[in-house]
């Protein structure tokens, strides 16, 4: 009987040995094939340049790939209009246009935006003429601190590109993804819907 167990045991052994030697052969192998292979080079971790068309100006950074559009344009480009506050994607003030579509910067990577026409909050005003909506804004006293209020302009301008003349049942859907955390959601909202001269997209 101890005869059969000493045979079982070399028996493991010799099949453990195996398997990882298998194992090591077949990463072996596997490494040479991938090797072999060829295809894009791996992007990142480190910094890649990243070319963006912000306001219609071309800008050329370097930025790692997870590096969002928001951390791209405040902390590398020092363009500031578009505010962080949730960084999370929740609250809107950090709202852009992207090929006249809103979307939060905060929430999307600059690597990913390239090829794609950026607009923010900047671009509006031509010298000290206010675009129609940030002046409709102004003449409804549609912002108090002024945090989202960036961020409600963007909101309403793709709206009001894309419909000049919403109704109040359009116009709360399209900024429904903005707060206020002063909560001017009326004085806002008549804003959007009294803003006049918004040419389409």
């Amino acid at each position: 009987m101890a005869l059969h167990d000493d045979a079982l045991n070399v028996s493991r052994r010799a099949f453990l040995k195996t398997v990882s030697a298998s194992s090591v052969a077949a990463g072996v192998i596997g490494v040479g094939e991938s090797e072999a292979q060829t295809g894009p080079a791996p992007i990142g971790p480190g910094e890649v340049s990243v070319q963006l068309s912000i306001d219609g100006q071309a800008r050329t950074l370097k930025v790692e790939p997870r590096v969002t559009l928001l951390d791209a344009m405040r902390e590398r480009l020092n363009l500031t209009a578009q505010k962080r506050v949730c960084d999370r994607g929740s609250c809107g003030a950090c709202t852009v246009l992207v090929d006249g579509k809103s979307a939060y910067a905060c929430s999307i990577l600059a690597i990913q935006m390239q090829g794609k026409s950026i607009r923010t909050v900047a671009s509006l005003a031509q010298g000290t003429v206010l675009h129609p909506v940030q002046q409709a804004f102004c003449d409804h006293d549609g912002l108090m601190c002024g945090f989202c209020t960036p961020g409600f302009v963007m909101s309403a301008v793709a709206l009001l590109e894309s419909n000049p003349s919403p109704t109040p049942a359009q116009a709360r859907a399209a900024l429904d993804g903005n707060i206020c955390r002063c909560g001017t959601y009326p004085r806002v909202l008549e804003a959007v819907l009294n803003t006049k001269g918004v040419r389409r997209g």
